[in-house]
């Protein structure tokens, strides 16, 4: 199968499996996307299975402004041909936070380098980046990761910078590594 092929076949999934009252939903609470089918996670996950990890397929979705799409391109991609310029690409495409969200969940926090990658976005002046950053340490932590006492200040020190101001999904991110260090 081509790679048009295989988009067809997952535009179809998508139209397919649609929520419309979801998808008003999640309009109605902030979450501005171009198209949005309104499907639920689980039902992505099962769509994903579908198809092979794919890195021409996950970058064509990536570049479509659907919720969907982008939410699957983080399942289809590839982390070995994830290299680090295509990380920092993606995170600055990033528009909102479900997405930031589910890009550090499903792809960023599998990386090789996921560590290195999620201190330089901590460090960032971009919001996006930073959340991302976080985001990842709190999975790898969540994972049972271990920093040396270095990184372990290099992550405190970051984490004290961060303005009170600071977006609600960036707060909680922070909140979530402050209670895992503090376990």
């Amino acid at each position: 199968m081509t790679t048009q092929d295989i988009i067809r076949d997952i535009k179809k999934e998508l139209r397919a499996n649609m929520n419309g009252i979801a998808s008003q939903y999640m309009r109605e609470n902030g979450a501005n996307y171009h198209v949005n089918f309104g499907i639920e996670l689980p039902r992505l996950r099962n769509i994903a299975a579908e198809f092979e990890p794919n890195h021409e397929v996950a970058q064509q979705l990536w570049h479509e402004n659907v919720r969907e799409s982008k939410i699957l391109a983080t399942i289809l991609m590839p982390t070995e041909r994830f290299y680090e310029e295509l990380a920092d690409i993606w995170v600055d495409q990033i528009d909102n936070a479900e997405i930031a969200q589910l890009a550090s969940m499903n792809l960023f926090s599998r990386l090789p380098y996921v560590s290195t990658k999620a201190f330089e976005w901590i460090a960032s002046d971009s919001e996006t980046r930073q959340l991302c950053g976080y985001l990842m340490i709190a999975r790898l932590l969540m994972q049972g990761a271990e920093f040396n006492d270095r990184s372990l200040d290099e992550l405190k020190d970051q984490m004290a910078s961060v303005p009170q101001n600071a977006s609600l999904p960036l707060r909680k991110a922070i909140a979530s590594i402050e209670n895992r260090l503090n376990d």
